[in-house]
């Protein structure tokens, strides 16, 4: 068993979460403490300019790597914070910050410096975990499914476990052990993005602004027919996918905008082309914290929808953990990604391994048998 800290930077573009899980990449055998260290405004609104420059962004752009060095030191302070708890640390998980992620074009781009946050830290980093499987053919994403069926274990299904951050995903395990997975559609992005936009917070906090409006059935349809929807699963999307349903409910009130952004995300969610219909759903992620969506989705499911904190897990913590546990299924060499999953071929393993400056700790060669 190794001890790892899992670093996470989604597309909300809210901060870093950093968690300690303990696990051989197949087992968990313990978690520890995990924080969160958020971005300040000013980053954020810079790291959210660079999404809209990343189609035709260069690797050496000088605001780029401003940027990626800011980010990477939030990643080097969650780091610390945590490994003061807990200091005895084996390796460190870290995904980076997407800013651009199109398959489809054999290209996912997760910025961070990982030979910096392991100079910094003293430890080794395992990073770029997307990249194998999409130069094969494969979404990329997501990949905390394994996480999930590892967590999952010892409960019958289908069950359904939904991660609501910027993009929205899916992880469906069979009643068989079969892991099923996509990126339903947007997630919070566009509602952060609106709510930004006219009230100057950075979400819709407790979805009183969508709870005030009134859902334009017209416009969410109009979003609905969007190809990505009538795609077979799996599949994935970048968080500016849907950037465009801004200026199409741009007519709409701020309280009915969100309220209709609310609406998109649920039925999305809805019309996942899952193989089987799952007997719960269990959410995770920010949009657990906000009434509206878990509401609109309990009326729009059918089915019990409960929040993943019911299990016992930390549901603010979920992919910060996940990427310490694939960090060390990486080292051994395991699936990061499946066909079911991302579409990819095969079972592809990925994940490189950075330790700048330090020689290679003896078992790290054990682990992945050199």
């Amino acid at each position: 068993m190794l001890t790892a800290i899992g670093l996470m930077s989604g597309t909300s573009l809210d901060g870093v979460d950093a968690a300690i899980v303990r696990t051989d990449g197949e087992r968990i055998a313990a978690f520890g403490p995990a924080l969160s260290l958020p971005y300040g405004a000013a980053l954020r609104q810079r790291a959210r300019k660079i999404l809209d420059r990343a189609p035709t962004l260069h690797p050496d752009d000088p605001e780029l790597k401003a940027v990626e060095h800011e980010i990477t030191r939030h990643h080097i302070d969650a780091v610390r914070q945590v490994r003061a708890l807990v200091p005895d640390i084996d390796l460190i998980g870290f995904h980076g910050q997407t800013i651009l992620h199109a398959p489809q074009r054999r290209l996912t781009w997760q910025t961070g410096d990982a030979a910096l946050l392991s100079r910094a830290t003293g430890l080794a980093v395992v990073h770029d975990f997307r990249s194998v499987d999409v130069a094969a053919g494969g979404e990329g994403a997501p990949l905390v499914p394994w996480f999930h069926a590892a967590l999952l274990h010892d409960m019958p299904g289908p069950v359904a476990v939904l991660n609501i951050g910027g993009v929205a995903n899916v992880t469906l395990v069979g009643a068989d052990g079969s892991i099923h997975a996509c990126d339903t559609g947007p997630g919070n992005a566009l509602l952060d993005d609106w709510a930004f936009r006219h009230t100057g917070t950075a979400c819709d906090v407790d979805g009183r602004l969508a709870r005030a409006g009134t859902v334009n059935r017209a416009m969410v349809a109009q979003l609905l027919a969007d190809p990505y929807f009538a795609r077979p699963a799996p599949k994935s999307l970048d968080r500016q996918t849907f950037a465009a349903a801004l200026g199409l409910v741009s007519t709409c009130s701020p309280a009915d905008g969100a309220a209709t952004l609310a609406a998109f995300t649920i039925e999305a969610i809805r019309r996942t082309p899952l193989p089987v219909r799952p007997t719960r759903w269990y959410v995770c992620g920010g949009g657990r914290h906000n009434p509206v969506l878990m509401q609109g989705l309990r009326a729009a499911l059918g089915t019990p929808v409960g929040t993943v904190d019911e299990l016992g897990w930390n549901g603010d913590a979920l992919e910060a953990q996940c990427f310490g546990f694939l960090a060390a299924r990486s080292l051994r060499g395991l699936p990061l990604s499946a066909p079911t999953i991302t579409g990819g071929p095969e079972n592809l393993s990925g994940g490189r391994l950075t330790c700048a400056g330090l020689s290679v700790p003896s078992w790290i060669s054990t682990v992945m048998g050199k």
